[in-house]
């Protein structure tokens, strides 16, 4: 019960099968958000870090939906005004809320 809540499965970091997804809004016709992707994405792989880059052309909310069914611990959402403010959203799947991380 404890790796588990209403939205299925949490998976402990060390048997996720990614340890963070990147959830970019609006990919594919920012060409902004695209390239920040991008880098922070390779950063990421570089370091050793096990990251998914949800590209899909789908709404935030299905993507976000298919990440809590696939357990994925942490979840990083790139967009247009925050980077615009400069803070990208994180979210730990068993926290119940969304924090800004600069």
């Amino acid at each position: 019960e404890q790796n588990h809540d209403d939205n299925g499965i949490i998976w402990p970091m060390a048997l996720a099968p990614f340890e963070l997804v990147i959830t970019p809004l609006n990919y594919e016709k920012s060409e902004r958000v695209r390239d920040y992707t991008d880098n922070l994405y390779q950063q990421l792989v570089d370091a050793g870090v096990d990251v998914l880059l949800d590209d899909r052309p789908l709404r935030p909310g299905n993507k976000f939906a298919d990440a809590e069914l696939m357990g994925l611990p942490h979840r990083l959402v790139i967009g247009e005004r925050g980077l615009d403010t400069g803070n990208l959203e994180y979210r730990d799947r068993r926290a119940s809320e969304n924090e800004d991380l600069p």
